[in-house]
């Protein structure tokens, strides 16, 4: 994955997997593998999936640039410490899977927690065939 800081302000992970580089058929199943892999998880709590597609070409002002076929979120929460009232603003996660034509980018925001950020990365590049 490369980290890169998105419109001069957001720091993410982020990577292009080419979807024969993949043994998942679809957006839905690697929503689903994140699912999974989130419910494993000691800490981590699955929250719900957003559907930013569907959402964004409801919209009378929307815009979906013409190589997106799908964009979904999964969201989390790794949460397990509320030492201070700000950090709940960098809560919870969100894992996007956007899917064009011959790929998906996944991306994630960095989290606060490096624990987080290892568990996601690790999930990321468990999409990958072997």
């Amino acid at each position: 994955m490369q980290t890169k800081i998105l419109n001069d302000d957001y720091p993410i992970y982020t990577t292009t997997l080419q979807k024969s580089d993949t043994t998942l058929p679809n957006i839905t199943a690697i929503i689903t593998h994140f699912q999974e892999k989130i419910t494993k998880h000691p800490v981590a709590v699955y929250i719900g999936i957003f559907d930013h597609y569907s959402h964004t070409a409801s919209l009378k002002e929307g815009h979906i640039a013409p190589e997106i076929l799908d964009a979904q979120n999964i969201l989390c929460c790794f949460g397990k410490d509320l030492s201070n009232a700000e950090i709940v603003a960098v809560r919870p996660r969100s894992i996007a899977v956007v899917e064009r034509q011959d790929d998906y980018v996944i991306s994630f925001l960095k989290a606060p927690n490096p624990a987080a950020n290892e568990a996601m990365e690790k999930w990321v590049k468990a999409l990958t065939n072997s």
